[in-house]
Parts: C-alpha cells; sequence; structure tokens
C-alpha cells in the first residue's frame, strides 16, 4: 500500500494512486509512505523519485554505515520500530530515504509512531516544511515513545519487587517474570542505541536545514538519559534475580535442615531399636518383663536429650 501526502491548498492531502507521479513534481510531495509495497508501487516510486530503495536484507543490517549513509543524491537511514504482541513486542525494520526534500518511508508492518507523526503533520503541515523536518519528526515521536517503554518497564520491576518483598515464598514463577523483563529491557535499550546511532549520524551531516540541529542536540541528551534509565532497570532486575535466587536458597536450606534435624532425632532411638533387635544370647534387659517398656522409655528420652542439645546449640 501506499500513501502519497501531497502539499496542495495550503495542507496536507494524502492520495494513494501512483499516477499523480506523472503530472506532479518534487515540490509538490512531502511523503511517501510504502506499507508493504507491492512491486509495481515500488517500481513508480523508484523511477519517480530516481533511486533504488532498499531491500529487507540491507535494512536489518546492523553495520553503522547500514543505520545512517549518504550517497549524491539521497540520504539513507534505517531504524527498528516496536510492533506490540500478546506476549510483549517485537522489532520490525524501517527504511528512510530523503531525496529531493521529499521523505521515502519503507515498511512491513503498522506503526503506532508514524500514525501519530501522520497526525502531528496534517494538525500543523507547517512546522513541517520538508521531508527532513518530518523525519525529525518522526524520531521525535519515536523518542518519546521509548521514554514510555522505559517507564513502563520500571513500573513493572517497582511491583514485582513488591511482590517478592511481600511474598515468603519465591518460586520459578518468578523468576521467568524476571527473565521477560530482563529480555524486554535488552530490547528497548539495544533500540534505543539503534536511536542514537542514527541521530549521530544526522547530526554529523552538513545536508539537514539549519533549525534542525538545536532540536537535535536535546534529542541526543533524551536519548542517553532513557539510556542511563534502561541500564539502571537492567542492574535492578540482576539484583531482584540475585534476591530471588537467595531466598529459594534459603528456602530449600530450610527444608534440607528440617529433614536433617528429623534424621538425628530418630538416630539414636534407632541404634537402641537396632541393638535389642540382635540375635545374641545375652543383650541387658532383653529378658525381663518391662525390657520393652524400659527400651522405649530410654528411646524417649535419648529423643528429649537430643532436642535439648539442640536447643542449646540454637540450631532450632
Amino acid at each position: 500500500m501506499i500513501t502519497i501526502y501531497l502539499k496542495q491548498y495550503n495542507k496536507i492531502v494524502r492520495n494513494a494512486d501512483v499516477k499523480l507521479f506523472d503530472e506532479l513534481g518534487y515540490d509538490d510531495i512531502l511523503w511517501i509512505d510504502l506499507l508493504s509495497p507491492t512491486i509495481k508501487e515500488q517500481k513508480a516510486v523508484e523511477n519517480f523519485m530516481e533511486i533504488s530503495l532498499q531491500t529487507r536484507q540491507q535494512i536489518e543490517e546492523i553495520e553503522s554505515t547500514s543505520k545512517y549513509s549518504e550517497t549524491e543524491n539521497a540520504i539513507i537511514s534505517n531504524s527498528n520500530f516496536f510492533v506490540p504482541t500478546a506476549e510483549g513486542f517485537t522489532v520490525e525494520p524501517v527504511s528512510f530515504i530523503i531525496s529531493e526534500g521529499v521523505l521515502i518511508s519503507v515498511r512491513n508492518a503498522e506503526f503506532r509512531t508514524l500514525n501519530e507523526a501522520a497526525k502531528k503533520l496534517q494538525m500543523s503541515y507547517r512546522n513541517y516544511p520538508t521531508g527532513y523536518h518530518l523525519l525529525i519528526s518522526i524520531l521525535e515521536v519515536r523518542i518519546d515513545f521509548d521514554a514510555d517503554l522505559v517507564e513502563a518497564l520500571a513500573k513493572q520491576i517497582a511491583a514485582l519487587s513488591k511482590d517478592i518483598s511481600l511474598n515468603e515464598n519465591v518460586d520459578k514463577e518468578v523468576i521467568k517474570r524476571i527473565n521477560t523483563l530482563q529480555e524486554n529491557t535488552m530490547l528497548v535499550r539495544e533500540n534505543i542505541f539503534d536511536r542514537q546511532r542514527v541521530l549521530s549520524g544526522i547530526l554529523r551531516s552538513e545536508r539537514f536545514p539549519n533549525d534542525i540541529y538545536p532540536k537535535l542536540t536535546l534529542m541526543i541528551k533524551d536519548v542517553n538519559s532513557l539510556i542511563n534509565h534502561a541500564d539502571f532497570s537492567f542492574e535492578r532486575l540482576d539484583y531482584l534475580q540475585d534476591t530471588a535466587l537467595g531466598l529459594i536458597n534459603i528456602e530449600q536450606n530450610n527444608v534440607t535442615k528440617i529433614f536433617t534435624i528429623a534424621a538425628l532425632f530418630f538416630m539414636p532411638p534407632t541404634t537402641i531399636a537396632s541393638i535389642y533387635g540382635m540375635n545374641f544370647e545375652f543383650i541387658p534387659g532383653s529378658h525381663q518383663k518391662l525390657g520393652f517398656f524400659l527400651a522405649l522409655i530410654l528411646m524417649i528420652v535419648v529423643s528429649l536429650l537430643t532436642y535439648a542439645y539442640f536447643k542449646w546449640k540454637k540450631w532450632l
């Protein structure tokens, strides 16, 4: 699907007809958004803009030059965006190309970021005279959403910390929750780094309008603070994981201690019972009428002495 944002009648008009390329010039178009485009739509854009769109393999490359690069007639920037899922979110790459002041975006999924940027564009179109300004606006919206994700993760970590401190029993489900939060935090942190690399590339460029650079400096500061916040969240999760494992070890040690003490309680009576169960002719008290009761009393006395000894040693 293709969406063309046109500058007409002092406002932004959306259109999805590729035949417009035969009638319009670069100055009439601000943004060409390609969502899972067909081959026909890709060819139409490439012929009109006289550029080559990137393949998905090129978009997904992680080298610095693949995140931001400049050619003679185009600026290419690739960035990752989040797609919400039932279990959390996945990452989808998006390619941005600026040529002749026109922004071209190529993607394979719907993103809240681009929808919000499109709304801002139509509400205050005078603030985005070129594709350069529009790209910065999209990145700015994405950074705001990244901040929301970092804050949401911080709240989930705080709630988990409270659960661990209130619950006496910590089980493997808590460890799974910690692991899930660690994975999500690493994913968010990686994508914030991705944003940092793109912004750094833009800041080094000399082809963007001068009024963009002050905003870029502030955006990079915001990104750096988000990275620090994500690092703190990950360290906090490490601490919670160590705490949870420590509590599980203490619980297991207590169980082992109970079984050990129970075994020690029964060792003296078992020894006495074993002696009186021997098949020797002479065993003191074995042939007396009260021998059975004497053996039971002896077992009880030995057990009580064992209990008293453990109490004195403060093992109980």
